[in-house]
């Protein structure tokens, strides 16, 4: 243990305690050359790392991105990708080349996301992804930062007068395989005696396509993208109900490669980036001015104005100066893509910041 007298200091001095209660003298001096190294470490900046590399070679962020969810990751009438899953991706591209176009986007089915990310054919997975244990643990890959809490729910025709899970005993629910979807309902089925049959299909526009097609009583999936796919597949969705109850937790977010610690921290601090701005007030419109004007630390820091946080990434000082022009904040990103005012209409519900009650709580920019 260390031990240092405040009135001492002026005399350069630290005293170590032996174990035999005497005290072995050592000149401060050296304790300041290693303090001083120390921080040099810490303040290095950070190697650019092979997936960043590989990006800056190319000129653009490769995206996965689901086939098409409205709300998360779709296209448009003119081929321009749009969603929530979509702007992270573009702020993630604004961050490390300076442009939020700068993203080719690789459209991948439940079966496929998780083998394209392993092999390198995209360089994040922004795909309404569920985290967890096995995929953390066993895929050889790593898990960012949530951009969604949902739930798993069901939609059902409104004329079966179906208004709870309880009345799903003994029917036909369709799924698609290969996701947690697949696996909560069995659990769920079974710990309650319901007996529901799953029936099973490999792409979801097969499974939507047999719901919408009466083979089943409901669909099952996350509560936003069955809202996705009744505002996309359904000629009236007042037509469909989707039940109030969630079966699961399902914390989605994008997913990268493990192997490469710098490209994982760029990718988790920017969506931290995007969320701490909204506790801040750092709109899209005002990034610049106050930039220039705020006289609030954190603010000054996110935005580069006082320290150069975007050294320790690889990037520059200006990394989320560019994401939060390009998308804005993350309440921004929420309200254009999936919120009450989007053709989703999803409320904000768990995805409030954790100041209005919600669980949006960033790491700090610092």
């Amino acid at each position: 243990k260390w031990m240092a007298d405040g009135a001492m200091l002026n005399d350069a001095i630290l005293g170590e305690y032996n174990g035999d209660g005497h005290m072995k003298m050592i000149r401060f001096k050296g304790v300041l050359a290693m303090l001083a190294m120390a921080e040099a470490l810490f303040s290095m900046p950070a190697h650019a790392g092979k997936t960043l590399d590989g990006i800056r070679s190319r000129g653009q962020v490769v995206c996965g991105v689901h086939t098409g969810l409205v709300g998360f990751s779709a296209p448009d009438a003119s081929g321009r990708w749009m969603g929530l899953d979509v702007d992270i991706c573009r702020a993630i591209a604004a961050a490390v080349v300076g442009d939020p176009a700068k993203v080719t986007y690789v459209p991948l089915t439940a079966q496929q996301r998780f083998t394209a990310l392993q092999s390198g054919e995209v360089d994040v997975l922004s795909r309404n992804t569920t985290f967890t244990l096995s995929r953390d643990a066993s895929m050889g890959l790593l898990l960012t930062a949530v951009t969604y809490y949902d739930g798993q729910g069901f939609i059902v025709p409104a004329r079966s007068g179906i208004r709870t899970t309880r009345q799903l005993k003994g029917q036909k629910v369709c799924v698609q395989s290969g996701t947690t979807s697949e696996q909560n309902l069995s659990d769920y089925s079974s710990a309650r005696g319901l007996g529901i049959q799953p029936v099973l299909f490999e792409k979801e526009e097969a499974a939507t396509a047999a719901y919408f097609g009466g083979r089943c009583s409901a669909y099952t999936s996350d509560a936003s993208g069955l809202a996705s796919i009744r505002s996309r597949q359904s000629a009236k969705p007042t037509d469909h109900t989707i039940l109030s109850e969630l079966i699961s937790k399902e914390p989605l977010g994008p997913l990268v490669r493990r192997g490469d610690d710098e490209w994982y921290a760029i990718v988790k601090w920017v969506i931290h980036g995007l969320i701490e701005a909204e506790e801040h007030g750092i709109t899209q419109a005002r990034v610049e001015p106050m930039k220039s004007s705020s006289q609030d630390p954190v603010v000054q820091r996110i935005l580069g104005a006082t320290e150069d946080t975007g050294k320790m990434l690889g990037l520059d000082r200006d990394w989320m100066v560019r994401a939060l022009k390009a998308t804005g904040h993350y309440g921004e990103i929420f309200e254009r893509n999936v919120g009450p005012k989007s053709p989703l209409a999803l409320p904000r519900s768990l995805n409030r910041q954790w100041t209005d009650g919600g669980l949006m709580y960033a790491y700090p920019v610092r």
